[in-house]
């Protein structure tokens, strides 16, 4: 079984980390547990030149890193080395039936050769070379159509289909049908990913989207964030497995999700007026801000009761097996009573997988006991309370993260 994260960054996409290069990716998917890696951001051409500098060909379709780039050889390199799969994100802004429509999309290659073959065929349609998620005013079936008369293999995915701005179903400047989107070319769009503000369980109350594979990526602009979310595959380790699990469903096993509360659009608000509403409240004041009077940015879990046709729970215990997980520096945070981000959280991190395994191991398999004797009492606690989804949350809303709790006041120093 591998977890693959199909969707991230490299660093020369706007608002990424320097460190977003094939050596420390390589890294941080050691470090988190991740087998299947996107390189994200294919249609640069200085990012395609590093990638051939760096990769050699592994399996079928697929990459690794040269062992002269390997990072950290004193940690996390008994660690397997992840391949890479040549993928990267589009943003279309364009005009249709009368609405400014801003969605975005992934697209999945089975090899560098073709990626440059695509890139040079949408060079003639926008700049490629400012941004390694390139804006290009195309509209997204001309985009679908373009990407399968140059590759046949290709995988074309429309990303976190509920974000509120650039999106597929987007409450701002998104369709209510996939058809209005891709027309006639709708039947060869064969996946979803949900993105981090929504799970397969909210998706799942659109009958329209039944026929559709949920996937699931991080989208990170840095490597600390690989594996928020990802894809548990168990498949033929090639580029035509990974195409079969995206495209068919074969292998493709369930998600690992972020908690939709977390997510920076769940619920509708207005950030600078520090106004996170539910559904119903933003509803009582008709979408706009009581503040400032502006409008309301409309949250995922809103847009979802908007189109759905199944009540929540309708579907409980069908569709694909997923799982909501917590990054462990988070974790550790919460417990420790410090940013992730800080240098304690971030020693306490590495210590605790340089002595028990991957991030996910930790999160996933191993028991509390064993968690304990590489750390101490407090996070072994958190991580049972997070399995068993005992975590409390105040939703992200209009580009603000949600925050949760898993210990009442005052309960850690007890």
């Amino acid at each position: 079984m591998y977890i693959a994260d199909l969707h991230i960054h490299s660093h020369y996409s706007r608002a990424t980390s320097k460190d977003c290069t094939p050596e420390y990716l390589d890294l941080w998917s050691r470090r988190k547990g991740i087998g299947i890696l996107g390189t994200g951001d294919f249609t640069h051409r200085g990012w395609r030149e590093e990638l051939k500098e760096k990769l050699i060909p592994a399996e079928e379709g697929l990459y690794k890193l040269k062992k002269e780039f390997f990072m950290d050889k004193d940690y996390g390199i008994e660690f397997s080395s992840p391949r890479f799969v040549v993928s990267g994100e589009i943003s279309s802004i364009y005009k249709k039936n009368g609405r400014v429509r801003k969605v975005h999309s992934i697209i999945l290659l089975p090899g560098l050769e073709e990626a440059e073959l695509l890139a040079k065929k949408l060079e003639s349609i926008g700049n490629l070379h400012s941004d390694g998620r390139p804006i290009l005013g195309l509209d997204c079936r001309d985009l679908l159509e373009i990407v399968l008369e140059t590759c046949s293999q290709a995988v074309y995915i429309p990303a976190h289909i509920w974000t509120p701005h650039f999106s597929l179903f987007g409450a701002f400047s998104g369709f209510d049908s996939i058809e209005e989107c891709f027309e006639d070319l709708t039947p060869y769009v064969h996946a979803l990913e949900t993105g981090l503000s929504s799970d397969p369980s909210m998706i799942r109350r659109w009958s329209a989207l039944d026929r559709f594979q949920l996937i699931s990526n991080s989208d990170a602009h840095s490597p600390s964030k690989l594996g928020r979310e990802g894809n548990l595959l168990d498949i033929d380790l090639s580029y035509t497995g990974i195409w079969n699990a995206v495209q068919k469903g074969e292998g493709l096993k369930g998600t690992i999700e972020f908690f939709p509360e977390e997510g920076k659009y769940h619920y509708d608000g207005h950030r600078k007026c520090n106004l996170c509403l539910s559904p119903e409240a933003a509803e009582e004041y008709a979408g706009t801000c009581p503040a400032c009077g502006r409008k309301l940015t409309t949250g995922v879990f809103h847009r979802i009761q908007q189109v759905a046709d199944r009540k929540e729970g309708d579907l409980a215990g069908e569709g694909k097996y997923f799982e909501k997980l917590i990054p462990l520096p988070e974790i550790i945070g919460a417990c420790m009573g410090y940013s992730a981000a800080s240098k304690r959280v971030q020693s306490q991190y590495e210590s605790m997988v340089k002595k028990l395994g991957t991030e996910f191991h930790i999160l996933r398999d191993l028991s509390p006991d064993e968690i304990s004797s590489a750390s101490f009492s407090l996070i072994s606690e958190g991580i049972r309370r997070l399995r068993e989804g005992n975590v409390e949350w105040s939703p992200g809303y209009d580009g603000e993260y949600g925050t949760f709790r898993l210990f009442e006041p005052g309960e850690t120093k007890k």
